[in-house]
C-alpha cells in the first residue's frame, strides 16, 4: 500500500486541487486520508454560537429563529440595487446573523428553505457587520427531523457527503478549500486505495487490536457513530508510533551488531587521580549514572547514552569522569558543543577541574596527565595548527570545539568517545562526520537539560538508553523568580535596575538578557538596551555586551571579564543561556521575556544561583495576565522544577514540533500522536517493534521498510540518529 499512499495528491484530484492542499502541508493521497476531521457534529446536535471567532471558517448546525426580506429597489443612474435576506440563526442561546444579496427571485427561493424553526448545515467564514458576528452568503443545507442532510442540488449533496449516519466530520480547512470539499477530496482519495494490502502483517494488527487500513480510513471520512470514528483514528495513530518505534527498533539493532573498542577502567589512572582531587563528593545520582557509563565503556557494543538533568545538575562531571576513563584505556574524547561561548566555557571548566592534570606533557605535570585542547571557528591559524596536530597526534585526550570539529582536516589518533552538548543543536549527518573520524565504533554520550519538550521526546521513541540526574549538587542557593509587568507597573523597572545596583553594590553581578541583536519594531535590541543602561540607571557600573554576531576574540574577552569579576553587569543574548558558569552571579533581568519559552526561560534561570548567593531573576513582560504568554511567565515564576515546566512546555506545543519539524522546516511524521497523552499507545507500538526485529532481523516485510523509509523522509534530522 506504500505506493498508493505515496502518490502525488495531483493523479488522484488533479494538479490544481493539489495544490490548493499544499497550504494544508498535504501533498499525497496518505496525507489527505490522515487529515481527519477535527470533530464530528451530529446532524441533531446544534453548534454553542457563542465559540465562534471572526475570521474562522466553519460549519455550523443551527435552527432558524428569525427571518426578514428587504426586496432591491431601482436607483436613479445606478440600475436596481440588489435585495437582502437577513436570517437569524439560534442554538438556544447564542445567535448568529446569516445575511445573503440577490434578486427578488433568489430572496423567494432562500425564504422558502429558511423557513422559521427548521434546523440546517451552514458552511463559511465568520466575518463581522457592526460588532456583531455574521456570515455572508454561506453554503448551506437543511436537516430533517432526524438530522439527516437534505440535498436539493449539486452543491449540497457535495455538503451531503460530510455526513454518514447522521455525522458531520468537520475538518481543517481553508478559503479554497471548504470543509465539505476536503471531504469530497478525501472520498475520492480513499477509492484510489480499491484492492491495497495493509502495509502491516495479520499478527501486527491482531497483537495491535487495531483496524485493517481502509477499513480505519473509511471509518475516519463516514463513520456511522463516534466509536466507529474513534477506533478509525486509533489505527491512524497506531500507525505513527509504530513507524518511529520500527525505525528506533532497528537502530537499536543495528547499533547492537556493530563492534566497538572496550575502553575498561584502569586502575591508578587519571580517572582516579582526578577523584581523589576533586573538592566536592558525588551526588547519589552522579555516582549512580557514573558507573553506569563506566559499565557501557567497558563492553564490546557502542554505548548509545541520553544523559539528561535539571540545569546545574552536574552532568558535567559526568561526562568529565566518562572521558577520563576513555583516555585511561588509551583513547580520545571529543565534547561538541553548539556555540564558541560554550565550549571555551567547557574547555575552562574542564581545565579548571583538571588542574595539572589536565597539563598533559609540560614540565612537573602527574605521569597520568593529558592535554586537553580547543578548536573553534574563531581561532587563529597558529592555535589552530597547534590544536590540529595535538589531536592527531594523540598528545590531546581531550579535544572540545564546535563545528570546526566536523572540519575534514580534523583527525583523531584513536576517537573513543564523543560527548554531545545541547544535542537538539545538531543534525544526524554532523553527528555523523565526527563518529566517522574513529577508526572503530565510539561510543556516544549526549547531554542536555531540556529533557523535555525535545529530548525526552526522542527517547520516548528513542534508540539510547536513558539516565537522568534530578538532584542538585549541595550548597546551590535559592532563585526567586518574579514577573515584572512593564505596561501596568512601569515603576517596577525601574526598581529593577535599583535591585541590579544593590546587587552589585553588594559585590555580585548580573545577566541582563535580551531576545534579539538589533532593535526592531518588536523592542529594543541588545546593544541599544546596553547603551541606555550606561549611561541612564547603570551609569556607575561596569556594563558589558555580548550577542552571537561579535567576533570570536571579543566573545571570549566580554564572558572572560564577566567570568573575572571585571564587570558588574553582562547584556546579553541567549549566548549565555547553557553552560555559562559564573558564581557570583546572583541576579538576571530577562528583557521582553515574553519573547522566550518556558524551557528557555529556565535555562537562562540556571546561569544565576550556582553559587552560594540567593538570586533574583526578574522576568519583564508589558504582555497583560490572561494572554498564553503572560500564563508561561507566570508558570516559570511559580516552579523552578525543570521537569514539570518541561511538561507544560509539552502540553503547550504543536505536537508536530515533538521531532524538531519547524527547526528542520520539513514535515513531521507526528500528525495525530500526542507524547503526553497516548504514552501507552507508544509503549505498546514499542514492545511491538521489537517484536518485529526478532521475527524479521533482515528488514524482510516490505511494510515494516516502508514506514521506516517514510518516517526518515519526514521527521526531522535532530531527533532520529543515524547509528
Amino acid at each position: 500500500m506504500y505506493a498508493e499512499l505515496s502518490a502525488p495528491l495531483g493523479q488522484v484530484l488533479g494538479e490544481r486541487t493539489a495544490k490548493e492542499f499544499a497550504a494544508l502541508r498535504i501533498a499525497t493521497v496518505g496525507d489527505l486520508l490522515r487529515h481527519i476531521p477535527r470533530r464530528y457534529l451530529s446532524g441533531t446536535e446544534l453548534t454553542d454560537l457563542g465559540t465562534l471567532t471572526e475570521g474562522e471558517l466553519v460549519a455550523v448546525v443551527a435552527r432558524v429563529a428569525d427571518i426578514r426580506r428587504h426586496d432591491g429597489h431601482s436607483q436613479p443612474g445606478r440600475g436596481a440595487r440588489p435585495g437582502r435576506l437577513e436570517v437569524l440563526l439560534s442554538d438556544g442561546n447564542g445567535r448568529l446573523t446569516v445575511t445573503f444579496f440577490g434578486k427578488s427571485h433568489l430572496l423567494g427561493w432562500w425564504e422558502k428553505q429558511l423557513r422559521e424553526g427548521v434546523a440546517g448545515l451552514f458552511v463559511g467564514k465568520v466575518g463581522s457587520f457592526r460588532n456583531q458576528l455574521q456570515m455572508s452568503h454561506p453554503t448551506f443545507a437543511m436537516l430533517d427531523a432526524a438530522g439527516r442532510i437534505v440535498a436539493t442540488s449539486e452543491e449540497k449533496e457535495r455538503i451531503a457527503a460530510l455526513a454518514t449516519g447522521g455525522l458531520v466530520g468537520m475538518y481543517p480547512a481553508t478559503a479554497k478549500l471548504p470543509t465539505w470539499k476536503v471531504a469530497e477530496c478525501a472520498r475520492l482519495a480513499l477509492e484510489s486505495l480499491s484492492g491495497a494490502e495493509d502495509p502491516w502483517p495479520t499478527w501486527v494488527r491482531e497483537q495491535a487490536g487495531v483496524l485493517e487500513l481502509t477499513t480505519a480510513f473509511a471509518a475516519v471520512h463516514h463513520p456511522g457513530s463516534l466509536a466507529e470514528a474513534e477506533r478509525g483514528a486509533q489505527r491512524l495513530r497506531f500507525d505513527e508510533a509504530l513507524a518511529t518505534q520500527l525505525t528506533m527498533a532497528y537502530r537499536r539493532a543495528d547499533a547492537a551488531s556493530r563492534p566497538a573498542q572496550p575502553r575498561v577502567r584502569v586502575s591508578g589512572g587519571l580517572l582516579d587521580a582526578f577523584d581523589e582531587r576533586l573538592p566536592f563528593r558525588l551526588t547519589r545520582g552522579q555516582a549512580e549514572v557514573s558507573s553506569a557509563i563506566l559499565d557501557d565503556l567497558a563492553r564490546p557494543r557502542p554505548m548509545q547514552r541520553l544523559l539528561q538533568g535539571e540545569v546545574g545538575s552536574g552532568k558535567t562531571v559526568v561526562a568529565l569522569r566518562a572521558m577520563l576513563a576513555v583516555v585511561d584505556a588509551g583513547g580520545q574524547a571529543a565534547l561538541l558543543a553548539p556555540t564558541e561561548v560554550l565550549a571555551s566555557q567547557h574547555f575552562q571548566t574542564i581545565r579548571d577541574l583538571l588542574g595539572d592534570l589536565g597539563g598533559g606533557r609540560m614540565l612537573g605535570a602527574p605521569d597520568v596527565a593529558t592535554d586537553v585542547v580547543l578548536l573553534t571557528g574563531s581561532m587563529t591559524a597558529a592555535a589552530r595548527k597547534s590544536a590540529l596536530l595535538r589531536a592527531a597526534s594523540g598528545e590531546a585526550g581531550i579535544v572540545i570545539g564546535t563545528h570546526a570539529l566536523l572540519a575534514e582536516r580534523v583527525q583523531f589518533a584513536d576517537l573513543g568517545l564523543i560527548v554531545v552538548d545541547e544535542q537538539h543543536r545538531f543534525g544526524v549527518e554532523q553527528r555523523a562526520v565526527l563518529a566517522d573520524k574513529a577508526s572503530s565504533r565510539p561510543h556516544v554520550l549526549v547531554l542536555t537539560a531540556t529533557p523535555i519538550p525535545r529530548s525526552v521526546a526522542m527517547t520516548i521513541f528513542g534508540d539510547l538508553d536513558v539516565s537522568t540526574l534530578a538532584e542538585l549538587p549541595a550548597g546551590r542557593a535559592d532563585v526567586a523568580t518574579v514577573v515584572v509587568d512593564a505596561a501596568a507597573r512601569p515603576q517596577w523597572v525601574q526598581r529593577a535596575w535599583s535591585r541590579v545596583l544593590e546587587e552589585v553594590a553588594a559585590g555580585r553581578q548580573a545577566f541582563v538578557v535580551v531576545p534579539r541583536i538589533a532593535s526592531s519594531a518588536e523592542g529594543r535590541g541588545v546593544v541599544e538596551l546596553a547603551d541606555e543602561l550606561r549611561s541612564g540607571p547603570l551609569a556607575d557600573v561596569r556594563v558589558g555586551v555580548l550577542h552571537g554576531q561579535l567576533p570570536g576574540d571579543a566573545k571570549d574577552e566580554a564572558m572572560a571579564a564577566f567570568a573575572a569579576g571585571e564587570l558588574d553587569v553582562l547584556v546579553a543574548t541567549t549566548v549565555i543561556e547553557v553552560g555559562v558558569d559564573v558564581p557570583n552571579a546572583s541576579m538576571m533581568v530577562v528583557w521582553d521575556a515574553d519573547r522566550f519559552g518556558i524551557s528557555q526561560l529556565h535555562q537562562l534561570r540556571g546561569r544565576i544561583g550556582r553559587g552560594s548567593h540567593p538570586g533574583v531573576c526578574l522576568l519583564v513582560t508589558s504582555v497583560p495576565e490572561g494572554e498564553p504568554a503572560r500564563v508561561r511567565l507566570d508558570a516559570v515564576a511559580s516552579t523552578r522544577d525543570g521537569f514539570a515546566l518541561a511538561e507544560l512546555d509539552l502540553e503547550q506545543r504543536r505536537e508536530g514540533d515533538v521531532l524538531g519539524a519547524t527547526q528542520a522546516g520539513s514535515r513531521s511524521s507526528l500528525r495525530l500522536l500526542r507524547v503526553l497523552e497516548h504514552a501507552d499507545l507508544i509503549a505498546q507500538a514499542r514492545d511491538l517493534a521489537a517484536e518485529c526485529v526478532a521475527r524479521d532481523p533482515d528488514l524482510a516485510t516490505p511494510g515494516f521498510a516502508d514506514a521506516i523509509r517514510a518516517t526518515e523522509m519526514l521527521a526531522s534530522p535532530d531527533w532520529l540518529e543515524r547509528n
